[in-house]
Formats: structure tokens, C-alpha cells, sequence
């Protein structure tokens, strides 16, 4: 079974890949301001609604509800879908969705698409495989469009090309479409997408699609976006192939409700979005008139069977735990060498490729709960991440000495006899190591305590010492 997540498997680890970033400070401005707008706009439209916490539990009960009844809502989907004109088929994993997908392209006879809100064709390596057969994919999405155009990686969810600001887009353009004179002004950039796109979309007769939200009841499928492109994409092709995650599956039309108010603010701190695009099968003489729907596993159901990591499936990818995570601020998201970045991507890249691949990403956090504070699904991500490190400690060979040093470690912590005789020899080996109150450049396997961190020297008086003291004085 195949399964790409991004480039995640041949990735390097998150330590490596952030060490190199941080020294970036470019990068590092371009994520920093633009979390820090989109993250002040996400708080003053969040603080309109009284009942924003009770939204956010509505979303997540119909998210667990739906996953434990996930069978019965994908056949009812399948059905409804099917007899509004669609046609449904079943990827397991990635190769099988790529090949799905190049066999309907193929049997059309057409060798060039156009793409929108497709993260997880980038999941599955999709336009890798597109080229490979001699068809040409073209991103629709402004953000995806700069990312193609610059032969890079998406570096955030909702807005791949973040880490890159307008100059950076200008040098793009300019290069790949032509316009040697074009300035960075933002209505001139957008001007130029604009253009060049339009002859795209009125000539190219297939589309592939992602999806936000699908509707077992109705068959529906439903796309939010704030530029119109995709709008472009799901109305003017003959043929429109449509990718879809099984998570994504809500059961009713009217739970829409719930999660269109909480989408639009989490993402982009807009009340709702500009393009709301609902469609079920098809519409004689209306849109596309061959709909496809690829529904996908690629690892999928291994998180579901898992009680703790099976809440990551609740994500309906808003991207506000990243603009709310310091450590994806400091790194952006190339570091987590996988199309899901920051906090969600640290817990559903591994738990995709079956904990075999990026198990450095669970530690990719500094555990202070500000994604968990913003996720509109109320998932946990401090109790997952430490669920999948209590994983990758089980599952890894540790090295003699840090299996000794924890055995050590257990039998001081069991016995307060014991753990006051540890920090009086710990206050003796510590001073050599000891500068301006702290301690820096630890030598041997305890360098790792102290190579991007300062560590607080044992005090002099521990707090059950004082504690005895200060009965005695009574």
C-alpha cells in the first residue's frame, strides 16, 4: 500500500529542517506578520458571537458522531449521490486514487486540467502523477498558483504561499508569465493571475476539485473559497473530478449551519466567505455534465480505529492552530516536510503513514495548548501529540544509557530520601556547566537539554527543604 503524505517519508527531521528555517529571517518575517493579521482578525470576529463555544461544541459532537458512524453516512452519500447523476469510486490509498484519476482523464482524451482547492491531491502526490502520464495540471487557487509557479512547497493550509511576500510573487510573475514590467502592487499582482488564469478556465474542459464538506443525505458537495476561482472551476468544465478525504463527510444539509459560521472565522477572520459553492450529481445544461467523486482512505481508517488519535479526523483544516502555534511561527511550514503543517500536520502526517515516517513531528510542539484554545472541532492536540510520543518511545530502540538514565531517574522520583541525595549530587555536577544562572553546553547525550534551550541550575534549597524549615520555625 502506498502512502504519501506531501514529501513526509523522504523528509528530513523536524529538528533539522526547523534549524535551518529559523536561520531564514526572511521567511520568518513573512510568517510572522501574516499570522499575526490573520490572527487578529480571526479574534475580532470570534468575539461577535455569544455563542462561539456552544458552536464549537455542536462541531464537534457532529464530527464524532459522524465518525463512529462513518460507514453508514459514506453508503448513504454513495447512494444519493449516484442517483443525482454522479458517479462515486473507492481509493484506497494514494496510488489508487492517482490512477483513478489519470484513467478518467485519459478516457476523456484530454491532457490538461485545472485544480482547485485540492490539498489533498497534493496528500497523494496527484500532479506528480499527472505529469507523468503527459497531462499538465494548472492551480486555479491564487496561493497554489504562486506555489506551482515557483516550484515550491505550500507552507500553510489555507494559505499555501504565505512564506512569501509580494516581491518574492512579483519575481515569480514576472519570470513565468512574461510581464517583465510588472510592479508588486497588490491589485496589479492579482491582475496578472487574473489573466492569466481567465484563458485557462475558458478553455480547459476538465477540473479537479478538493472539498470542505459533503453531505451524506443529499449527495452534496460543498466548496468555500474567497477569490472566485474556484466558483470558475465548478462551473465551466464539462468534466469535474472531485477528491475527497473520508473524514470530510458531515450527515445533514443543516449541519452546514454550524460549520459555515466557524470556517470562515477560524481561517481567514472573515464572517463568512465571499464563494459558497453547493452542488449535488448534475444539472442538465447546468455545469459539468460528467461528475466523478473520489473518496479516499490512504490511512484513514488505521486513525480511526485509534480512540485517542481518532479526533484529528474532526479537522475541517481552518489553519488556526497554526497562526496560534509559537513554534510554527519561528519555523514556518516547510520544516514539517509534509503538505499539513503546524500543530495539526505534527499529528496527522505521522498517524497517516502509520507512525513509520515522521516521528520527530509529535515533539514538534512546546505543548502550551494555544491550538487546542483555537480549534473550532475542539480537538485536542496536547493529548494527542502526546499520545503518538508515548508511540514513537514504545516503538524505537532507546539507547542503553537513556534507558539507564530513566531507570535511574524512576528510582529517584519513587523515594523523597533518594530524589534530595540526587539534587545534592546534581547541585555539585552542575557547577562546572553553571553561567550567569544557567546552565549551557552540556557535554555528551545530555547536549540535547541544552542545544536550543537554557536550563534553570538546581536551586540551592529544594521546596521540601523549605517546607521543613518553615515548620520548624512555627
Amino acid at each position: 500500500m502506498s502512502i504519501r503524505v506531501g514529501e513526509a517519508a523522504e523528509a528530513p527531521e523536524f529538528p533539522t529542517a526547523a534549524k535551518r528555517l529559523i536561520q531564514d529571517s526572511q521567511i520568518r518575517r513573512n510568517v510572522r506578520h501574516a499570522t499575526d493579521v490573520i490572527r487578529g482578525k480571526r479574534n475580532r470576529v470570534v468575539a461577535e458571537l455569544d455563542d462561539w463555544e456552544q458552536l464549537r461544541a455542536s462541531a464537534h459532537a457532529i464530527k464524532e458522531h459522524t465518525l463512529r458512524n462513518l460507514v453508514r453516512y459514506l453508503e448513504q452519500f454513495e447512494a444519493a449521490c449516484t442517483n443525482a447523476g454522479g458517479e462515486v469510486h473507492w481509493a484506497q490509498d494514494a496510488d489508487e486514487a492517482n490512477q483513478t484519476i489519470v484513467g478518467l482523464i485519459q478516457a476523456e482524451k484530454k491532457s490538461e486540467v485545472i485544480k482547485v482547492k485540492t490539498m489533498t491531491s497534493d496528500e497523494i502526490g496527484l500532479n506528480t502523477a499527472l505529469e507523468a502520464a503527459g497531462i499538465i495540471p494548472s492551480e486555479t487557487d491564487l496561493a497554489d498558483l504562486i506555489v506551482q509557479l515557483g516550484r515550491d512547497q505550500p507552507s500553510h493550509i489555507v494559505v499555501p504561499a504565505l512564506h512569501r511576500n509580494r516581491a518574492e510573487i512579483r519575481q515569480i510573475f514576472r519570470r513565468e508569465m512574461n510581464l517583465p514590467a510588472l510592479s508588486d502592487d497588490p491589485e496589479e499582482l492579482a491582475a496578472a493571475a487574473r489573466a492569466y488564469l481567465r484563458e485557462k478556465f475558458l478553455r480547459v474542459d476538465i477540473a479537479i476539485s478538493g472539498a470542505n464538506f459533503v453531505i451524506a443525505e443529499t449527495g452534496t458537495v460543498c466548496v468555500v473559497e474567497s477569490e472566485g476561482n474556484g466558483r470558475m472551476c465548478l462551473s465551466l468544465p464539462q468534466v469535474l473530478i472531485t477528491l475527497i478525504g473520508i473524514e470530510k463527510i458531515i450527515p445533514r444539509f443543516e449541519d452546514l449551519e454550524v460549520f459555515l459560521q466557524l470556517l470562515p472565522r477560524s481561517a481567514t477572520g472573515e464572517r463568512m466567505n465571499p464563494y459558497n459553492s453547493i452542488w449535488t450529481g448534475v444539472s442538465p445544461g447546468d455545469g459539468p455534465q460528467r461528475f466523478h467523486v473520489v473518496l479516499l482512505d490512504n490511512g484513514r481508517t488505521q486513525v480511526l480505529a485509534d480512540e485517542v488519535g481518532r479526533q484529528t479526523l474532526d479537522c475541517i483544516r481552518c489553519g488556526a492552530c497554526l497562526n496560534a502555534c509559537p513554534v510554527y511561527q519561528q519555523t514556518g511550514g516547510h520544516a514539517y516536510g509534509s503538505v499539513y503543517a503546524g500543530p495539526i500536520g505534527a499529528i496527522l502526517t505521522p498517524q497517516l503513514q502509520s507512525m513509520q515516517h515522521s516521528q520527530t513531528l509529535p515533539y514538534a510542539s512546546s505543548l502550551c495548548g494555544a491550538c487546542y484554545e483555537v480549534c473550532p472541532a475542539k480537538i485536542n492536540i496536547p493529548e494527542v501529540l502526546l499520545h503518538l510520543r508515548s508511540k514513537v518511545v514504545e516503538n524505537r530502540d532507546a539507547p542503553v544509557y537513556e534507558r539507564v538514565a530513566m531507570k535511574i531517574a524512576a528510582l529517584a522520583l519513587k523515594n523523597a530520601d533518594r530524589l534530595s541525595a540526587a539534587q545534592s549530587v546534581g547541585r555539585i555536577a552542575q557547577k562546572p556547566f553553571e553561567r550567569d544562572g544557567v546552565i549551557a553546553n552540556l557535554p555528551g547525550f545530555l547536549r540535547g537539554w541544552t542545544a536550543v534551550r537554557d536550563l534553570k541550575p538546581i536551586p540551592k534549597q529544594s521546596f521540601r527543604q523549605w517546607w521543613a524549615e518553615r515548620d520548624q520555625s512555627k
